[in-house]
């Protein structure tokens, strides 16, 4: 800490004798004490290398928005489904004025021009080299390699804003908040258990989808969990599948799949594709593109007749969270259902920026929006963190105003699948609507596991679905997939069909869905009581599932026509 105080003396000064003006009063903003586990330093910057600087200015309503969400999504509400446009939220964000006009005062005497980034003005973006951005914000931006991956990305262990700013800017990123070594997308594996009390099934869920760890189809979704086949209704309806790294579905995989999986649907049925910052439009990485072929063929093949957008969004991961968000709340109509399969472990983001992503999530739901994260496939160590002694929640399922979705496995007798992540969140508190539940839980499980998991945070995951051996075709092959991202595109489709529903009948769509999953919805669940999440300490300590809530499966696996009573139809 005193090398920096020292450091950021030194800038001060610098900016004198330059003859540039720089406020020599910093006041440190953020800082760890190391890179992530894994990341090693290569050495400076180079002095020209280009850092998109994203500066988050103070949000002057949050909590306003959080009771505007709030009264809009709970059922007992008498504002319920009255969603917020899109001029209405971003006034919950937008920074005050003096804000806005400091920071730009700030970096055009800098010689920086920023460009506004969201609806409500709270993110400004400005391109500027790293010796720039090292001066701007007294850091020393350098190299760091991802000792197993070779990946090389530009950091920041520590950064300073001039004192008087320190109201108007609530973070500058990317700074200290690290990309994953380690890749985001759920890995593909495929799950055993030893369980001997499932939950029983007494019905001829053997006979359509086999049994044990047999592949899974849509029509073995669609009857174990009363999906309907007929085609969606409402025009105004739709899914949008996020992906990143630069994963592309592919159209003949995609005719494929429905020919011999939908013979009822039109083999031409497709999505529309969006790039957001530079994201692919075509690929050929084949490994790479099953994520993205799960994820359309699913939302395709099980959610009839909605319309399915695919957003490709360019970037590192934490970027392309933040593009993604206020390329959605740009819009007029964003859908609403929006699917992602990917995510992180919650302690590799940086608290500040964390919070402002589950604040952009909150103004989605706010407009009607449905957000469903896959809550991971490491059990309680997060993002396939075997080392791990404590459990490790995952972002952005730690979230509160996001559905998290967990997986369960083998049929005909559903339970948790052991890669299925699931715990407490440390940076959030455990809402509300979810605390008669959890708590049921957390009286079961006693002093078990005690130290190992924060007992008061946010718990995830709010449901989950069949999540393994998922039949799909890749690069013209057939293939056999597994992981929480296959249970996303599942719960997803329920979700729009569920929508198509109610705006045929006039009804606005369900938006944020977990004040009614944990009220209303909570009994169209079947509880899943076997199966563990155990992967930390050499995969000895975790979680069990159990009656009603737990934090590997959550609530339980969806029944359509059940939620369908639930929402009034």
């Amino acid at each position: 800490m005193r090398l920096h105080t020292l450091f950021s003396v030194l800038f001060g000064c610098y900016g004198l004798v330059s003859g540039r003006v720089f406020s020599r009063n910093f006041q440190l903003h953020e800082a760890r004490d190391a890179a992530p586990s894994g990341f090693v330093l290569s050495g400076p910057a180079d002095s020209d290398a280009t850092i998109r600087l994203r500066i988050a200015l103070v949000q002057n309503n949050v909590d306003g928005l959080v009771d505007a969400l709030y009264s809009v999504s709970d059922p007992t509400s008498e504002s319920y489904g009255q969603h917020l446009s899109r001029d209405e939220v971003a006034s919950f964000v937008a920074p005050a004025s003096e804000s806005t006009s400091a920071v730009q005062a700030w970096l055009n005497e800098n010689g920086l021009n920023a460009d506004v980034l969201s609806p409500g003005g709270d993110w400004l973006g400005v391109d500027v080299p790293s010796s720039t951005a090292n001066d701007l914000l007294s850091a020393n931006f350098s190299v760091f390699t991802h000792e197993q991956t070779g990946l090389q990305t530009i950091r920041t262990l520590a950064y300073s804003i001039p004192a008087e700013l320190t109201a108007h800017i609530d973070f500058v990123h990317p700074t200290t908040t690290f990309p994953s070594g380690t890749g985001h997308a759920p890995v593909f594996v495929s799950s055993t258990s030893t369980s001997t009390s499932p939950v029983q099934r007494s019905d001829n869920t053997s006979a359509v989808c086999g049994s044990g760890n047999m592949p899974v189809t849509p029509w073995c979704l669609q009857y174990i969990y009363n999906i309907p086949s007929d085609p969606a209704n409402s025009t105004s309806n739709g899914i949008a599948v996020t992906a990143y790294g630069g994963a592309i579905p592919q159209e003949s995989d995609l005719q494929r799949f429905l020919t011999e999986y939908r013979p009822d649907m039109s083999n031409s049925t497709t999505f529309t594709f969006q790039s957001v910052n530079g994201g692919n439009s075509t690929s050929n990485n084949s490994q790479l593109n099953v994520e993205a072929n799960l994820d359309v063929q699913y939302a395709i093949g099980l959610a009839t007749g909605v319309p399915v957008t695919f957003l490709s969004v360019g970037g590192e991961f934490d970027d392309a969270l933040l593009d993604t968000a206020n390329y959605l709340l740009s819009l007029e109509s964003p859908p609403p259902v929006v699917a992602t399969s990917y995510g992180d472990n919650e302690n590799a983001i940086s608290q500040k920026l964390a919070y402002n992503l589950c604040n952009a999530y909150a103004q989605l739901g706010a407009r009607g929006v449905s957000v469903i994260f896959a809550s991971g496939d490491g059990g309680v160590s997060g993002n396939k963190n075997s080392e791990c002694t404590t459990f490790v929640p995952t972002f952005p399922s730690g979230c509160p105003y996001v559905t998290s979705v967990g997986a369960t496995t083998l049929l005909p007798n559903e339970q948790a699948a052991a890669f299925s992540s699931g715990g407490f969140s440390n940076y959030w508190p455990q809402p509300s609507y979810q605390s008669a539940a959890v708590s049921a839980f957390l009286t079961q499980l006693g002093g078990n596991s005690s130290g190992l998991y924060n007992a008061s945070g946010r718990a995830f995951p709010d449901v989950a679905a069949y999540g393994t051996l998922y039949d799909i075709y890749n690069s013209r092959a057939a293939l056999e997939v597994s992981g929480t991202s296959a249970a996303v595109p599942t719960v997803a489709s329920i979700v729009a069909l569920l929508n198509d529903r109610l705006l045929t009948a006039g009804r606005a769509t369900l938006g944020w869905l977990n004040p009614w999953l944990y009220g209303a919805a909570s009994g169209a669940f079947a509880s899943v009581t076997a199966g563990n999440n155990l992967a930390c300490s050499g995969g000895t300590t975790g979680f069990y599932a159990t009656s009603g809530w737990d934090p590997i499966t959550g609530l339980g696996t969806p029944d359509f026509d059940k939620l369908l009573t639930a929402a009034g139809l």
